[in-house]
């Protein structure tokens, strides 16, 4: 279940951030959590798994008709396709209005979460470049 980020879980979020290779630097992990926090279209979202424990980290952006996924990350032990899929799942569902794009780290894992859900490039809208 997504829960988006408050400032009780601050901790937490930094402990998922810091599985991520760019974030192992106290500065540039406490930079990024400031980043979310200071942009309404920005949202940090902490997942937790099916016993209730906090499991993984989603950071995402909305730009326009898109929801871009900046990151995603998952507790070591957690680190499963099915999980993923969850992850993003939820999170299409929590802005049903917008399509989820990647960035450089995340197009491949957002491709094939859209390939997993019968979206191939011929079905996506005709304004978009299908990167």
């Amino acid at each position: 279940m997504l829960r988006k980020y408050r400032s009780d879980y601050q901790k937490i979020a930094m402990g998922l951030l810091s599985l991520l290779p760019n974030f192992k630097d106290w500065d540039r992990l406490q930079a990024e959590l400031t980043w979310y926090l200071s942009g309404d279209d920005r949202t940090l979202y902490l997942w937790k798994d099916e016993h209730d424990d906090f499991a993984g980290i989603i950071g995402a952006e909305e730009q326009g008709r898109y929801l871009i996924v900046r990151l995603l990350t998952l507790m070591p032990d957690k680190q499963s396709t099915k999980n993923t899929w969850q992850m993003l799942d939820e999170l299409a569902a929590a802005a049903p209005k917008l399509r989820l794009m990647g960035t450089l780290a995340t197009a491949k894992i957002i491709a094939k979460w859209e390939y997993y859900h019968g979206q191939s490039n011929d079905e996506r809208p005709a304004t978009d470049s299908g990167q």
